[in-house]
């Protein structure tokens, strides 16, 4: 087996954290700000949407990854990598907004931390059962 639908989703993941990168840079030089946020919650905000990304969708999509090598269903290995993007699309937004609205942040965050456990759930019980 190899991974034939993941990387897919890395590729879209990849533009997204470019987006991202670009925006918190562009961000500091319009402040001319290199290191930290000297107080400033525009690069604050744009700098965690950045680093909150590169915490969480390496480690997501390694698993991910696992899932389809186990054999599962094309349709779930999709429907991970789907919810994955709308997740961080979620977050990235949410968090970027001055009068921020939580929903977004919160639906990110939560929808990504159990795309995390289903992934591990799946792995962890694919010696014993069946699935997809």
């Amino acid at each position: 087996m190899r991974l034939e639908i993941t990387p897919y989703y890395a590729a879209i993941l990849a533009l997204l954290f470019i987006v991202l990168s670009v925006r918190t840079i562009k961000t500091r030089r319009e402040h001319k700000i290199a290191i930290g946020d000297g107080g400033e919650k525009s690069i604050l905000r744009a700098s965690r949407v950045h680093a909150n990304f590169s915490e969480y969708v390496p480690f997501t999509l390694l698993l991910i990854g696992m899932v389809e090598l186990l054999s599962y269903s094309p349709l779930i290995v999709h429907a991970l990598g789907i919810i994955l993007v709308f997740a961080r699309l979620s977050h990235a937004y949410g968090v970027s907004q001055p009068n921020e609205n939580f929903k977004f942040r919160i639906f990110g965050t939560a929808t990504t931390i159990n795309i995390i456990g289903v992934c591990a759930f799946l792995i962890l019980i694919k010696p014993f059962f069946t699935l997809g």
